[in-house]
């Protein structure tokens, strides 16, 4: 139950303000469909890309096993990070 409960609120919280959240309000504001359709369609899109990556991530498992993923994918977001930040400061953007 513990493990069921970490991947909801970490998966809650990544989709949080992300572009795929900013789609779906637009979606749902723009009047021609119905709340229930918005929700009903994001909701299956949610799935089926949540479906790939836990088959992609499965079968990656075997090959993957040895490397340091969570490390790899935490440096992976700090250099974004630090990209956004630089570009905010150095006015590229």
């Amino acid at each position: 139950m513990k493990e069921l409960a970490a991947i909801v609120i970490t998966v809650f919280l990544a989709e949080l303000g992300d572009k795929t959240q900013l789609a779906t309000l637009l979606f749902a504001s723009g009047g021609k469909t119905s709340p229930l359709m918005v929700f009903l369609a994001a909701s299956l899109a949610l799935v089926a890309a949540t479906a790939m990556a836990v088959l992609v991530g499965s079968a990656a498992a075997q090959y993957l096993e040895n490397m340091p993923l969570k490390l790899i994918a935490g440096l992976g977001f700090i250099a974004i990070g630090l990209w956004s930040v630089y570009e905010h400061f150095s006015g590229a953007a």
